[in-house]
């Protein structure tokens, strides 16, 4: 039976004509890492840094990619389709990816909750789950799980999971509007739900609880750290004897999470890195940029 999604003809077991499309000419060399966590893409919405993502991605190159939840927001397509050219891209660079050997793990989140009926099944190299366990180069085991299940919104109050979807989604469109009046005037992307987050208590309170329920729970697993997404808040901090990762987003902050090939984990801000490289080189091409060094494992 022929699966209906996003990824098209190569789920259902051909190999698409775009799939193996060359590199555009004169990109950087690759970075080389063990392991990429990156989550919360929204492709289908408004707020999608797809280009940035790309960017991030042609830049990559990983043994091992990790999806981490609301890759697709089934949400928002649900209500109309909005999908343009650079979302495409971003699935065909991931299917090129596993194509080519890298092991791509999608676990669902709650926007693309309609993949979870399909957990322990592999389409096109992309093997979906509900949640993982990795092994680091330094042996510590580390539970991957989107996060939506210590949610106590989206866990027990779904209508109101949905109202806050739809203030978000405003917001989010507020932040297009407002970086397209941003450009005419050549200042760089800067995201207003992002700002906000930081600076209302109560988005604050509710992000230092999310962290310590999913660090208990990962305690009771009795594995060394986590890694998630969801709450759009990248962040690597030590909570009792487990070391909590969030890899953040690609619609507010545009971060991922790497391992280095020693097991050392960092936040890669690549909007930062991208706006560094405009600057040193503003009518050029943005050059390599060389790894910077893992922030340091909580003591």
């Amino acid at each position: 039976m022929a699966i209906s999604t996003p990824f098209g003809d190569r789920l259902a077991g051909n190999l698409p004509a775009w799939l193996d499309l060359p590199e555009p000419r004169g990109f950087r060399p690759k970075r080389k890492c063990r392991t990429i966590w990156i989550s919360d893409i929204h492709l289908g919405t408004r707020g999608c840094n797809a280009e940035l993502l790309l960017d991030f991605l042609r830049a990559h190159e990983c043994e091992t990619l990790y999806l981490v939840g609301d890759i697709v927001d089934g949400w928002r397509l649900r209500k109309g389709w909005y999908w343009p050219d650079a979302h495409n891209e971003v699935v065909r660079r991931i299917l090129k990816q596993a194509h080519r050997g890298t092991r791509v793990v999608l676990i669902a989140g709650n926007h693309d909750e309609m993949l979870r009926p399909y957990a322990g099944m592999t389409f096109g190299g992309v093997e979906i789950a509900l949640e993982a366990i990795h092994t680091t180069a330094d042996g510590r085991r580390l539970l991957i799980t989107h996060g939506d299940g210590f949610d106590s919104v989206v866990l027990y109050a779904r209508w109101l999971a949905f109202l806050g979807d739809q203030a978000y989604g405003l917001l989010l469109r507020l932040n297009v509007v407002l970086n397209a009046v941003r450009r005419r005037f050549k200042l760089p992307y800067w995201s207003l739900s992002a700002y906000l987050k930081k600076r209302v208590k109560n988005a604050v309170q509710f992000i230092g609880a999310f962290e310590e329920a999913v660090a208990h729970a990962a305690r009771d697993r009795q594995v060394d750290g986590v890694v998630c997404g969801h709450i759009h808040s990248a962040e690597i901090r030590r909570i009792g004897d487990v070391v909590y990762y969030n890899d953040g987003d690609w619609v507010e902050s545009c971060t991922a999470l790497i391992e280095a090939a020693d097991g050392a984990m960092a936040i890669i801000d690549w909007l930062a890195e991208h706006r560094a490289a405009l600057s040193a080189a503003p009518s050029q091409h943005i050059p390599a940029i060389p790894l910077p060094a893992p922030a340091k494992e909580p003591a």
